[in-house]
């Protein structure tokens, strides 16, 4: 596809997250299930690396003793990564020199960073070992979470959402249950404010407010997407990702079937449904100023060690974006 480039020096295992940096609009880091040596032997591993898309290079790569599951920037100049062995890690990324931070009990699935103060969590019996950082005990698993302003999303098992003011993090604001009635998967907040959409493993998307006045609730709605009939037989696949454009509030979906949408959910239309790709899409992000999408591809493990075999190289494209994203009538306000 002439819109998108494919980077150079991709993940060799399962993409688990692309995030951009939300200052620069070209560097890009992607986390994963990596296998890399380690004495010699090779082990089941992780890394994260480091991505200046606009040269399609990769400009650092920090090595994990397990598979790394979520990351995040801090500031133009660092990084946090979590995954299955339940260490938080700080990364510089012009040293590329790796600082410990703490550890948790149990593996972290999700991370987001604020200017005022980071946020990571993991199972509800999981503390960080630092003298700096809180702890909140949840009842139950994480699955996701997102952040805008002051505003935290934390999504969890049994289809139960806490939302949290972050500078008052002793108990939360609301408390809700999913619209959607399978397993969550995927969750991004309104860069407005305004709500959040999630994504479930059965193939739909929530989209829902944060005002908790009637008039407000109202407004919030669920719908099907990644599906299609194939032979008389309907396929439905989970929604792995969701992505808000920053500037105009519209947002990206990607699923297991391959494929990346773009929805209004104003208007409740879809705008575009870009060209499927080979494998399934994990993780997509938005840069900074909305002009590139990035693409993490890769085996998601629904098949298990079977479909493992016959799997492709995973693959990180960077997509240029245009008018496909704008709502209809856009006007800039």
């Amino acid at each position: 596809m002439a819109d998108q480039i494919e980077l150079a020096s991709p993940p060799f295992d399962s993409v688990s997250s692309v995030r951009f940096s939300p200052t620069n609009p070209t560097h890009l880091l992607a986390s994963s299930w990596d296998t890399v040596a380690w004495n010699l032997v090779c082990e089941t591993a992780g890394t994260v690396r480091f991505y200046d898309v606009a040269a399609n290079e990769q400009k650092a790569k920090f090595d994990h003793r397990a598979a790394v599951l979520a990351c995040c920037f801090s500031d133009a100049n660092h990084a946090y990564s979590g995954g299955l062995d339940t260490s938080v890690r700080e990364l510089d990324l012009q040293t590329e020199k790796i600082n410990h931070l703490g550890q948790h009990s149990d593996a972290i699935s999700s991370m987001n960073f604020s200017r005022d103060q980071s946020e990571r969590y993991s199972p509800p019996d999981s503390p960080v070992c630092t003298d700096n950082t809180s702890s909140h005990d949840l009842p139950e698993r994480v699955y996701n979470m997102d952040l805008v302003n002051h505003i935290l999303v934390v999504a969890m098992a049994s289809r139960l959402f806490h939302i949290y003011d972050i500078r008052k993090m002793d108990s939360p604001a609301q408390i809700r249950e999913s619209m959607l009635k399978f397993m969550t998967r995927a969750l991004a907040c309104m860069p407005d404010g305004q709500g959040y959409a999630t994504g479930s493993v059965e193939g739909r998307i929530a989209v829902e407010y944060f005002d908790p006045s009637p008039q407000a609730q109202e407004k919030k709605y669920a719908f099907k997407c990644h599906r299609q009939t194939i032979d008389d037989v309907d396929h439905v696949w989970p929604v792995n990702s969701l992505a808000f454009h920053p500037v105009y509030n519209t947002f990206a979906s990607a699923g297991s079937d391959g494929t990346v949408s773009i929805w209004d959910h104003k208007s409740k239309k879809r705008l575009r449904q870009y060209p499927k790709y080979n494998a399934p899409v994990p993780s997509i992000a938005f840069n900074c100023d909305g002009t590139k999408l990035a693409v993490g591809v890769s085996y998601t493990w629904e098949e298990g060690e079977e479909g493992a075999k016959t799997a492709e190289r995973p693959a990180i494209f960077v997509k240029n974006v245009g008018d496909e994203v704008k709502p209809k009538g856009w006007t800039g306000s």
